[in-house]
């Protein structure tokens, strides 16, 4: 997830987040990344604090999901790779 992070402050986050910068208060804008990156434009954070928050808070996102998926009984978990297990699971729901 660092690196996910680290990639997309190199593609231009901060320039996006700059450009947004007007519109900061809007709730769609209350998102990981866009959040602490106006923290940073509004000096409340340098941008080496801002990237720390943004990894940080993706992770507690993340984990927060998976807590969700696993309570959720009706998602079955697969190895993306595993075709032979996906083939014959799919196999078996259709023949239901």
């Amino acid at each position: 997830m660092d690196a996910r992070v680290e990639a997309m402050m190199e593609a231009g986050l901060v320039e996006e987040v700059e450009k947004l910068y007007p519109y900061q208060a809007s709730n769609a804008l209350q998102t990981i990344g866009y959040r602490e990156l106006f923290n940073y434009l509004n000096k409340q954070h340098s941008l080496r604090e801002a990237a720390a928050q943004i990894k940080h808070n993706t992770k507690q996102y993340a984990k927060k999901q998976m807590t969700w998926f696993k309570k959720d009984k009706a998602i079955v978990w697969f190895a993306p790779h595993d075709f032979k297990q996906i083939k014959a699971y799919l196999c078996q729901q259709m023949h239901r």
